[in-house]
């Protein structure tokens, strides 16, 4: 029996996972292989690491979205414009990485939600803030410019409106839809609703982290309408994946709109892609503490209204019962030294976006 399974896995070890970027810009990123085709290709051990031919490892996670068994295998892999990479599984030894994407429930903090990866960090309000005087709506962005993961650091200090280092929080939210939240928009108004009441944690690391929002249903003008949530950050990644999923129990279809909140400014400094695929805003310097930098990217099917909204900016868009529809949210700080003007932001915007239309190819060979 040993012979023939090493016989097995030394024919197994002949496959390859073999990958092409067919853009033009260097794409770094996580891969998706089925767990199904995976196993059939390479064997069911769990126990293995990722290498291409000179013997790198690239990192990965068995992603189980929820349930008990393995739904996909995520690789990380960086890949020039235009490149191949060849990798293969080696059975030899596994090694555990250190987290790079987190999320959890804080209680301790009136029931945010809060997620980050190594690069930028996200909170949702909870049920607790509700009815208070400090009650906030959106998306709230923690601008930080350490690899590390923060949030628990910073909310057992209490202190993370002040920079010590790693970073603070200094983005403004209040009764806005922050940085990429949706609400209803009915008869040309915004209405806001509760916060979250439950959540699940699909996956937490290492790589990607995803997890579920319910919300209560409410009557919106006549309409009993509920969202649900599914928002996902990978390693190295700036923006969230976020799907938006609307039942609406009196009609077939729902408006709703998603925004960025803006600053009290004359000429905002924006720039709107080609079919408002994307928007991309530079923030002016808030109280010393630098500028920040959001965008929303749509897929190419989403058709949307822009609306230049003197607290936001939103796109309009008609969902329809039960069909859910996936944008991007995300951001970056001038002072964490990576992108450190206006157009340097909407070029990487830019480029995200088109990203999105050519995925990395996979194919098992």
């Amino acid at each position: 029996m040993c012979l023939i399974l090493f016989l097995t896995k030394d024919v197994q070890a002949q496959k390859k996972i073999a990958l092409h970027n067919p853009t033009n810009a260097s794409r770094e990123e996580l891969i998706s292989i089925p767990y199904k085709k995976y196993s059939q290709a390479f064997g069911l051990d769990s126990n293995f690491q990722i290498k291409d031919d000179k013997g790198n490892f690239y990192p990965h996670q068995l992603e189980r979205l929820g349930e008990s068994n393995v739904q996909n295998v995520l690789i990380l892999v960086n890949i020039p414009a235009k490149g191949k990479l060849e990798l293969h599984p080696d059975f030899s030894e596994s090694t555990s990485y250190p987290p790079m994407t987190y999320a959890r429930k804080v209680p301790e903090r009136f029931d945010d939600f809060a997620w980050e990866n190594n690069v930028v960090a996200f909170r949702i309000y909870g049920p607790a803030l509700e009815g208070r005087p400090d009650d906030a709506q959106g998306i709230d962005f923690w601008a930080k410019r350490t690899p590390n993961l923060i949030i628990n650091k910073w909310y057992k200090s209490e202190d993370y409106h002040q920079d010590h280092g790693e970073g603070l929080d200094y983005y403004s939210v209040g009764k806005s839809l922050g940085l990429g939240d949706v609400a209803v928009y009915l008869q040309d108004s915004i209405i806001y609703g509760k916060h979250y009441r439950t959540h699940k944690i699909l996956d937490n690391g290492p790589l990607r982290t995803t997890f579920e929002l319910t919300y209560p249903e409410e009557n919106y003008q006549g309409q009993r309408i509920q969202l649900k949530k599914t928002i996902s950050l990978d390693a190295n990644s700036r923006f969230n994946r976020i799907q938006i999923e609307v039942n609406n129990k009196d009609k077939s279809s729902t408006a709703i709109v998603i925004g960025l909140v803006k600053r009290k400014e004359k000429e905002p400094i924006f720039l709107l892609g080609d079919k408002n695929n994307y928007l991309a805003y530079w923030e002016p310097n808030m109280n010393k503490n630098g500028h920040t930098a959001t965008a929303i990217v749509y897929p190419s099917k989403i058709k949307s209204n822009f609306i230049n909204s003197p607290l936001q900016f939103l796109n309009r868009i008609v969902v329809s019962n039960k069909t859910p529809i996936t944008y991007y949210s995300g951001a970056a700080w001038d002072k964490e030294g990576k992108i450190t003007d206006s157009n340097t932001w909407f070029e990487y915007v830019d480029q995200f976006a088109r990203s999105r239309k050519e995925a990395i190819r996979v194919k098992i060979k």
